[in-house]
């Protein structure tokens, strides 16, 4: 009898996992950074599945993040968390994404419903875009009250952070300033901690959806967190798409967990 599995869930360096052992071990972190593949609807349910299990365990602990929001957008999630507006006025004001129907809706109604503080926690896309264009530089020429959604300047920026190297010559095939490109992802990064950090508490677990690019191989975000706190309890969560659902050398030492999903599955953008 042939089996079908839509998952497998693997530890860092390959050991298969059930996902209740991850999941206790997700409840004992300060911080988890899930990585995800941004329209596979297998991760989407795992992530929904993850928050619902942890709010189960940690309760009114849980605080839920996501890349998918820009930090300006925070005003109006949380009109919407206290009903000021409604759903509709909610994704004609905020900048969702076009996927955000299927894939995080369901992960922004629960935690409508049960309380849980929801944090947008990426730079403006405008100012990423100024960065990719002409650097760092330019941001200090924003004002105050535009500065207050980025990181606070200037960002350590170490190519020693893992993949960031690669950047450059990602960079460099697409005809772009290999430098500026690589420092509009560090303002993503350095920007995403800075708010996951802002809004961490002592006794607090953070959840946070972010494509697995800003996380791979302890770098990006992780590297960030660490940087302005070095004793922070972090785990981080991986998806990859492969051709068999086995685990290969490749994901090796990625993250702590790496999803395996299908690469047949349909996508949801």
């Amino acid at each position: 009898m042939i089996d079908k599995p839509a998952y497998r869930l693997f530890d860092r360096h390959g050991a298969e996992i059930r996902y209740g052992a991850m999941l206790e071990h997700l409840s004992t972190s300060a911080v988890v950074l899930f990585g995800e593949l941004h329209i596979d609807p297998i991760v989407h349910w795992l992530q929904f599945e993850v928050i619902q299990d942890l709010f189960r365990r940690v309760g009114q602990r849980l605080i839920v993040g996501a890349e998918m929001f820009e930090a300006d957008d925070q005003i109006i999630i949380d009109e919407y968390m206290a009903d000021t507006i409604g759903h509709e006025t909610l994704t004609a004001e905020a900048k969702v994404w076009k996927n955000y129907e299927t894939d995080y809706r369901p992960i922004m109604e629960f935690s409508h419903d049960y309380g849980i503080p929801f944090i947008a926690t990426n730079i403006p896309r405008r100012y990423a875009s100024l960065v990719a264009r002409g650097g760092l530089g330019l941001l200090e020429q924003l004002s105050d009250q535009a500065r207050q959604w980025i990181a606070p300047l200037p960002i350590p920026l170490d190519l020693r952070s893992p993949t960031y190297h690669d950047l450059l010559d990602l960079g460099r095939s697409h005809g772009m300033d290999a430098e500026n490109f690589l420092a509009a992802q560090a303002i993503k990064d350095a920007t995403m901690a800075h708010f996951i950090l802002l809004k961490l508490s002592p006794g607090r677990l953070f959840v946070h959806l972010n494509g697995e690019y800003h996380s791979r191989r302890f770098g990006g975000i992780f590297w960030y967190l660490k940087q302005s706190r070095p004793d922070l309890a972090i785990i981080t969560i991986t998806s990859v798409e492969g051709t068999s659902l086995d685990f290969l050398d490749e994901y090796r030492d990625v993250a702590d967990y790496t999803i395996v999903v299908p690469q047949s599955m349909t996508k949801t953008g």
